[in-house]
């Protein structure tokens, strides 16, 4: 499916790189937790473009995946605990309804009907954090709305969910 490299450790200007996309499309706060400079990650690149595709931890879990249309992350389980750890509620989110949050964690799509909050800097094909009003962290996805346009939705797709975390297991990874 894909041609890329083996994992191979990153080194001081891979994760310089890294560090400053996640600052562009995050923020400088969360581009330190993402990256701490005292990090070590691994990384695989596609073959053909040389370019960095995937992040992994030391022990090979996917932590980020840079997608090659736009040059930004998308996130996983992993790198959404990261963020969530290292921001306040409502950033980055978009709350739930706790009777809704059983199909999150099974990877269904978040509507705007059960959206409770959201953060208002949000927009439309930003990645987010799903949450459940007691910010437990359900899943990570891409946004298709704002977080403004939410509140005001009845209907209609909030988020396009990408995967939905089963365990909520919210301490075991809060940085590498």
């Amino acid at each position: 499916m894909f041609n890329l490299s083996k994992p191979m450790k990153a080194q001081r200007e891979d994760l310089e790189y890294l560090r400053n996309i996640a600052t562009y499309q995050f923020s400088y706060e969360i581009s330190s937790c993402l990256f701490p400079q005292d990090s070590s990650f691994l990384i695989q690149k596609s073959l053909t473009t040389n370019r960095i595709r995937f992040i992994l931890t030391e022990d090979k879990k996917l932590y980020l995946v840079l997608r090659a249309q736009d040059n930004l992350f998308s996130l996983t389980e992993l790198s959404g605990a990261v963020i969530k750890s290292c921001s306040t509620p409502p950033t980055f989110r978009f709350v739930i309804r706790n009777d809704v949050a059983n199909f999150i964690r099974e990877g269904r799509n978040v509507f705007c009907k059960f959206v409770v909050n959201a953060d208002k800097n949000i927009r439309a094909g930003d990645e987010v954090l799903i949450v459940d009003e007691n910010d437990n962290l359900l899943g990570v996805g891409r946004a298709k709305v704002s977080g403004e346009e939410v509140k005001q939705y009845k209907r209609g797709l909030a988020v396009i969910v990408k995967r939905g975390i089963k365990n909520v297991d919210q301490d075991s990874f809060e940085g590498n």
